[in-house]
């Protein structure tokens, strides 16, 4: 089975969890590798003991440009909703 996905690296990420993201090219999302495994053995209950082969071959490398980051979005903080500020 192979399955494709998008590593980056980026050793000045503000967050420890974003200096090594493995997304999927197509959807984004994190590979659930104990879901992969699980659909490789049957799924069916049990225990097992496996051994699991990783080939890594890079298709193709961006470099990112020194100084570029993607840009910080802003969380607001809790705002309070004037529907609630009327009742109390």
């Amino acid at each position: 089975m192979t399955k494709h996905y998008v590593l980056n690296l980026d050793p000045n990420a503000r967050y420890e969890w974003d200096r090594r993201t493995l997304r999927d090219p197509i959807t984004a999302n994190h590979p659930a590798l104990a879901d992969l495994i699980a659909e490789a053995v049957g799924a069916e209950a049990g225990s097992y003991l496996v051994a699991v082969n990783i080939e890594v071959k890079v298709l193709e490398k961006v470099a990112v440009e020194p100084g570029s980051q993607m840009p910080l979005v802003e969380v607001p903080t809790h705002t309070q909703f004037p529907q609630l500020a009327e009742v109390a």
